[in-house]
């Protein structure tokens, strides 16, 4: 692919987000949702499938990184090793919750759809993806098993935060972040306790997403 098609195809992406952001409250995280979006930019439903041949999937990949690049402009501009490593986790799961605030109306139903059997990986590569680049921020350089056991904790962080926002509020959230933060804190304890398991970690993802889906006590 050409600079001026890649250009073409991540500008237009962007605006099939835009749109599919104003349509997901109503018709929910869906194909139609898609197809509609599309169409709000001049495109037919195989030109939309084209671009995103996996419809509401690939917009829900786009807005979880569109919050995860929101969250590190914002980190940009504060200096992480001025920061105690607790307080740069606080800062950035509170720079990815208030990323995403924006698009609150439509996060609900994206949860909902990510907290679908099918679309578990997805959910769990997307919450992946974003601990990875938040841990990178603060600095985090692990490449043993510390890199993969940091990242499935401030997954968890996030993702859970993310749902006690959308039923209970902002400040609930960063008190959900402030007790779950001792997690990472008292990593290397709990790395002697706990075996690592993925098949755990994404359902506790799933579990969460559907949390925010359904309505869920903020602890």
């Amino acid at each position: 692919m050409t600079t001026a098609a890649q250009d073409w195809a991540e500008t237009t992406e962007q605006a099939l987000l835009d749109e599919a952001l104003k349509l997901a409250p109503v018709h929910g995280w869906t194909q139609r949702t898609a197809t509609l979006a599309g169409a709000a930019l001049g495109m037919s439903a195989g030109e939309t499938e084209l671009l995103i041949p996996h419809g509401p999937a690939d917009l829900a990949a786009l807005l979880s990184r569109r919050h995860d690049a929101r969250a590190l402009a914002v980190l940009g501009e504060t200096d992480a090793a001025g920061l105690k490593i607790r307080e740069r986790i606080r800062r950035a799961a509170e720079a990815r919750l208030d990323a995403a605030a924006a698009d609150e109306p439509a996060l609900r139903r994206w949860m909902g759809f990510l907290a679908l059997p099918r679309n578990l990986v997805l959910g769990g590569r997307l919450s992946w993806e974003t601990a990875d680049h938040l841990w990178r921020w603060a600095g985090d350089t692990a490449t043993d098993e510390n890199h993969y056991t940091k990242r499935a904790l401030l997954a968890g962080i996030v993702s859970g935060a993310t749902a006690v926002r959308l039923t209970s509020g902002r400040e609930a959230a960063l008190t959900f972040v402030d007790r779950r933060i001792d997690n990472v804190m008292s990593f290397e304890k709990w790395k002697g306790r706990t075996t690592f398991r993925p098949s755990q970690w994404l359902t506790g993802v799933a579990e969460r997403m559907g949390n925010a889906r359904y309505g869920a006590p903020a602890d």
